[in-house]
């Protein structure tokens, strides 16, 4: 699993804004479980665009996804 997670964060630019859609495959959870951690703030917190657009900054979904890995050795 460690190779896809690798290819995975690959896909992922390194700053910028994310989608939902774009983040979902590399997190390895359901969406309802992304806003479940979003709301137990831990998962980072998404900015709004606008009314219909919600977007993560790269670099906080990046920064989470070290997190997880170092929190796991």
């Amino acid at each position: 699993m460690k190779t896809n997670q690798t290819t995975n964060q690959a896909n992922l630019p390194a700053v910028g804004f994310v989608r939902q859609s774009t983040i979902l495959p590399m997190l390895g959870f359901s969406a309802s479980t992304l806003w479940r951690r979003v709301k137990k703030c831990s998962f980072p917190q998404p900015i709004k665009l606008s009314e219909r657009v919600t977007v993560w900054r790269a670099e906080d979904v990046h920064a989470w996804m070290a997190a997880q890995g170092n929190s796991q050795q």
